[in-house]
This record gives C-alpha cells, structure tokens and sequence, in this order.
C-alpha cells in the first residue's frame, strides 16, 4: 500500500490540529489538579457528549466488531451491545447523583459513602486495581489493535508502532490534560465518523463485493446478518442473547459501562456544568455508542468475509505480519488497504485520532487515580498542586509504557474483553444498589471485588473450570463439562453475590454520621434509607434538603423507553441497510413512539408538563 502526497497531508494537518489544541490549553491545564482532572467543572453536555463517544471509538472497537461478526455473525454484538440498559440507567437515575456528589474522582466516592479503615482501603486499593491493572488493559487492547493496523496498512513493526503513536499521544496527555482531551476529542469525533462511514461506503462498493444487495445474498455473508441469535442453536442463543440482557448488563463492571456510572464516564459527568448537562452528555452518548456508530464498522466485517474468507487468505495476503497478531480481527485492517488516496489518508488519521482520543481519556483517567486516590492519600497528604500536577504527568508516562508491554504481548481484542468482563462479574449490583440501600458497607465492595476475582481466576486459568464447564485440555483434546458452558458467568455472578451479601450482614452497618453526611449531599431517596431518615430526625436532623419526588421509578420507566428507542434505531439501520424497508418501517414506528414516551418521561422528571 502505498500513501500519496494527499494522504500525508491529511494525516499531518490532522495530527499537528490536535497537538496544537495540547499546547494552547496546556498553560490553564496545568494551573491546578482541577483543572488537569476535571476542567474546572465546567464542560457543557454537548462537548462531554462529543468526548464519550470520541473516547469509546478506539482502534480496537471496529477490530473486536469485525472479530465478533466473522466468527459469530452480526447478533454476536450483544455482548456488548447489552451494556445500552447501563448507560440509560447512568443516564436516568445515577448521573444527577454523580454531579451532586462533587467528587474529584469516583475514587474518592468511597470515603463518602462509607468511612474508616476499610473506606480508606477501598479507595486506595480499587485506584490502583482500576487506575493501574484494569486501565493498563483497556490501553493494551487498543494499542495492539494499533500495531495490527501499522503492520497491515503501513508495513511497519510492532515497536515502530508503539514508539510513534504512544509518543505523540502521551506528550499531547501530558501537557494538555482533560481539558485537552476534551477539545480534541469535538475534533477527533468527525474525523473518525467521516473516515468509518466513507470506508464502509467505498468497500461495500468494490467490484469483489458488488454493492449491499450482492453483500447480503453472499454465500459467505448470508448467514452473519441476523440481528439476533437463531434460537435453533440453544448455546449460542443464551450465551449471546439471554445472557447479556438477563445477567450481563448489570451484574458485571466494565471500563465505559459501568453500573452506576464510573471510570471515565463519571470523570465526564464530574466535569460537567451542572446535573442537567451530566444527564445530557451521558444519553446523548448513549444514543451515538450503541444505534449509529456500529454499522460501518458490521459493514466493513461483513465486506471482509468475501474478501478475506478467513484467517489464512489474510496471512497470505500479508505475509509480514507477525504470526502472534494474526486473528480475525485483522480483517478489518486488510480491507481498509483497499481504499484509494485521500480516503486512504483520512481514515488512517481517523484511526490515529481514534487511537489518540482513547488512549489520553484512559491516561488521564487512570492517573487520575494514582493522584488523587493513592499519591494524595497514602503518600504525601500535604502535596501542592503544582506536585500533583507533576505527578499527574509522570503517572500519565508510566501508565503508557506499562500498556505497550503488555500489548506486545497479546493475540487479539476479544481475548481481553473476556477477561475484563469475567473479572466483574457479580460486582456490577453492588454499585447499582450502593446509592440506595443504607445498610451496604465498604465490606460488601471489597467482598465482591476479591471473591469475582478469585473466582474467576479459578475458573479460567485452572482444571477446575474444565471439570465444571468444560474446555480444552493442555493436550488439546476437549472434555465436557459437570454444567453447560452458558452456565459459567451465571455462576460467577451468583456466587459472587452470595458471598457480598453474606458479608453485608454479618459485618458492622457503617456509621450514622457517614450516612447522614451523603444523604444530605447526594439526595438519592428511597426506601432503603427510610431507617436512617427517621433515625435522623429522631436527633433533630433534617437530611431531606429538597423538595423533589423520588425521581427514580419515573426514571426507570425512562430507561425501558430510551432502551426501546435505541434499540429501535439500531434496528431500523440495519433493516434499512439490508433493504427490507417493511420491517424498518415497522421499527420506525416503535422507535417514534418509544421516544414520545421517553419525552414525556424526561419533562416529569423535571417538573415540566408535557
């Protein structure tokens, strides 16, 4: 392949915009700790919004996609796909919350929550759990899938990779911070848009492919377009479909879909003007992330099985590339080869600018962390700002490099993603329930953080998830097991919240006057602080400081419509694009009056009539 005079312009211009964005607000960046972690808490909805879904489009989303449609067709991506009932419930009842919290990080969270030494551990312990171990993974997937794509597009090594990309990102973090993050990311979210969806356009219509309608009647592609699981096949059907929607969305913490809101979405609705524009950022990403964005990306996956059948026509169409990368992941790589100049180039700086916009979110956010939850706590309490901000940027170094290690070190996306999902699994309730029901302690976090891992940790990486679910055995002959296989992450999730149950009851409630200070911060209502409430005014303390209703049942009511509306959406696309225009009529309609709904929900919620 080889890149025209065009396409390094575009490339440059691009590169040097979003360097110069790092350079301009590096000065106000740096002023305080604030300022480098949350941008004076100041960002409006629209920016935030733009910064979401700029973030979640990494090089190694339109990678995992293509791997889960060749392998598993396109209804595959409810793995994912499921976390949408999350994001609506951070959308609608948890992201006000988070505002009015005022906390620098989720971190610090726990030491409002709870109190005492377990508190303290909580927090300092989960910063580096997360900000570290977690976040270096997250970062790993998305620079291997940036190696793949230098090694197919451009020819060049792992390591080259890694030195030019990883360089230019970390500089532009460290000296721009969230506020740097935040205004690339308005820029890298159209760059990226554009590059994907011309891709798409351009690959559906060469001659191999022959335009949508050859696509869709390909033999290879025929059987991959169906927007959920046939339920002829029982394995598949549960493990993609019931699963995910019955189980997975809330049982589980994963990095951007956290229950309860967390990571780096918190950081955004941290960051945001007021609780209004918090609400505004996360469903405005929310409606981006899950009904427009994917379908170049199934597109591209879908082109790529006519034209790349599978993993050994990629070998040997790129015979350079290293063995240990190979996957079906690499596919969507090998089809962008194909795009002529100027296209060429712009998604090449869209996928640079993917790359660029995730990784400095995940710095950022991860040293977030190791700043304000662990250095500040447990190093130097009496640390200046401009320390902190010293710190901010050494971790933001040292957080890269830790990430490329591991990247040289892995085979595909998916590899990661299961282990991220597997490893919080049964954590997920805890976080939902935390806000709402008084008698959960910072023993209930720490029990379900340690028994999800070690769990899981048994089961994938000893005989005994063999034994009990089967898989391969180290001679590569295959043993079934005591269970079914679907049944594993169930299985996780409900020994996992046995255990933190048991824990919750069987240690101390956590102290009246931790308790009485969040509620009056936080507000969240309910019934499972009704004890505490009347606990309070029996000692002539008010704790209800405002007069709203319990939004929170109007509030799920807005997260079935706003489901139904995405959803709808998605469906919609797709029917559209398979030219089965009845039955995207018919999901219009459902999507339209899901959102007249969802409208008039969202006006109760703040007091306004219809």
């Amino acid at each position: 392949m080889t890149l025209t005079a065009l396409d390094y312009g575009i490339i440059i211009f691009i590169f040097l915009a979003v360097i110069a964005i790092g350079v301009v607000v590096s000065k106000k960046s740096g002023k305080n700790s604030t300022e480098f972690f949350l941008s004076g808490r100041n960002m409006p909805w629209w920016l935030l919004g733009f910064s979401m879904v700029a973030t979640t489009f990494s090089t190694d989303t339109p990678n995992l996609v293509t791997d889960i449609v060749r392998n598993d067709g396109v209804s595959g991506n409810w793995v994912w796909w499921a976390f949408l009932i999350t994001g609506l419930l951070t959308v609608f009842v948890y992201a006000k919350l988070w505002r009015r919290s005022n906390v620098e990080t989720d971190m610090e969270f726990y030491e409002l929550r709870y109190g005492g030494a377990p508190a303290k551990f909580l927090r300092g312990f989960r910063s580096i759990y997360l900000g570290l171990a977690f976040n270096v993974l997250a970062m790993a997937a998305v620079t291997l899938a940036a190696i793949k794509i230098g090694q197919v597009m451009l020819g060049l090594s792992s390591y080259e990779v890694v030195g030019i990309a990883g360089t230019i990102t970390v500089l532009f973090s460290a000296i721009g911070g969230f506020r740097g993050v935040i205004y690339s990311d308005f820029l890298l979210f159209f760059v990226a848009m554009a590059g994907s969806i011309g891709a798409a356009y351009y690959l559906v219509n060469l001659p191999e492919v022959g335009g949508l309608t050859e696509l869709i009647t390909h033999e290879n592609v025929k059987n991959k377009i169906d927007l959920v699981p046939n339920w002829s096949d029982k394995e598949k059907f549960i493990s993609i479909l019931i699963i995910p929607l019955a189980v997975q969305w809330w049982s589980s913490w994963f990095p951007g879909a956290e229950p309860g809101g967390g990571g780096y979405i918190a950081q955004r609705m941290l960051a945001a003007k007021d609780e209004n524009h918090a609400v505004g950022a996360t469903f405005f990403f929310n409606v981006m992330h899950y009904a427009l964005r994917p379908w170049p990306w199934i597109i591209v996956a879908l082109a790529s099985l006519v034209i790349f059948p599978d993993i050994a026509s990629i070998q040997a169409a790129f015979p350079n590339v290293e063995e240990s990368k190979l996957g079906q992941d690499l596919a969507y790589s090998a089809m962008l080869t194909m795009l002529p100049a100027g296209l060429l180039g712009l998604v090449l700086a869209s996928l640079g600018a993917a790359y660029m916009s995730t990784i400095s979110t995940h710095l950022n956010w991860g040293s977030s962390y190791i700043v304000n939850d662990f250095y500040s706590q447990h190093i130097n309490k009496n640390a200046s700002e401009k320390e902190l901000v010293r710190v901010g940027r050494g971790s933001t170094i040292l957080l890269f490099i830790i990430s490329a290690i591991l990247a040289l070190l892995l085979n595909n996306a998916l590899q990661l993603f299961d282990i991220i999902i597997m490893f919080g699994a049964g954590t997920g309730l805890v976080f939902i329930l935390r806000w709402f029901w008084s008698r959960i302690n910072a023993w209930s976090e720490i029990t379900a953080m340690f028994v999800s891992g070690i769990i899981s940790i048994l089961l994938n990486f000893t005989s005994l998830g063999v034994y009990l679910f089967g898989g391969n055995l180290t001679d590569g002959t295959f043993q079934e097991g005591v269970f079914e296989s679907w049944l594993q992450y169930p299985f996780v999730v409900l020994f996992t919240t046995i255990c933190w149950l048991i824990a919750t009851f069987i240690t101390p409630k956590e102290d009246k006057k931790v308790l009485y200070n969040f509620y009056q911060k936080t507000q969240p209502g309910g019934p499972g602080w009704k004890k505490i409430i009347d606990q309070a005014k029996s000692e002539n303390i008010e704790l209800i400081t405002s007069k709203e209703e319990w939004s929170v049942p109007t509030g799920i009511l807005a997260v079935m419509a706003g489901t139904i509306l995405v959803y709808g959406s998605l469906f919609t696309t797709g029917k559209v694009i398979y030219g089965e225009y009845g039955n995207a009529a018919i999901f219009l309609s459902i999507t339209v009056v899901a959102g007249i709904i969802l409208l008039y929900l969202w006006r109760k919620m703040k007091g306004k009539a219809f």
